[in-house]
């Protein structure tokens, strides 16, 4: 950029460095949205659940595979974000 476009645009430098801000803000969100340590974790007890007895194979069935499914679309997203970025 030349000068004279610097000094034009000096007004706008805090408009374009709150935006940054609010990008990475956004950014940093997203990453802890799709974060699947807390699907794993689920997946850990409800494991446990279903060695203590306290659910059937059938109800283990059913939720691990929801929590398979949401595990898998929240890999998606994070390839997904890692393109953009």
């Amino acid at each position: 950029m030349g000068l004279l476009t610097q000094l034009l645009t000096l007004p706008l430098a805090p408009v374009r460095g709150t935006v940054w801000v609010l990008d990475q803000v956004l950014l940093t969100a997203e990453r802890e949205y799709y974060d699947p340590a807390p699907v794993r974790e689920e997946l850990a007890a409800l494991e446990q659940q279903l060695l203590d007895g306290s659910i059937g194979p059938e109800e283990f069935d059913s939720r691990e595979d929801e929590l398979l499914d949401r595990l898998e679309w929240l890999e998606a997203q994070r390839q997904r974000l890692r393109t953009d970025s």
